[in-house]
C-alpha cells in the first residue's frame, strides 16, 4: 500500500491536543476590526477546539496525525 499524503492546508491550521482534540486558530482577525465591538475581539483571542463533527474530517485529511 502506498502511504497516503497529508492535506498540505491542514498542516498549516490545525494541531492536535493530548487527548485528540483538533485545535484551530479563530476567524475574523485581521482585518475590519473597527466594524467590531471590544467583547468580539477579546473572544477571538487566541485557539479555540474545532466542532466535533469537523474534526473526522480533519483527522482524514491527516490520516498519520499532525505534530
Amino acid at each position: 500500500m502506498p502511504k497516503l499524503k497529508t492535506k498540505s492546508g491542514v498542516k498549516k491550521r490545525f494541531k492536535l491536543t493530548a487527548t485528540g482534540k483538533v485545535k484551530h486558530g479563530v476567524a475574523g482577525k485581521r482585518h475590519r476590526l473597527i466594524s467590531h465591538n471590544a467583547k468580539y475581539i477579546r473572544q477571538q483571542r487566541g485557539t479555540k477546539v474545532l466542532a466535533k463533527a469537523d474534526q473526522a474530517a480533519v483527522k482524514k485529511w491527516a490520516p498519520y496525525g499532525l505534530d
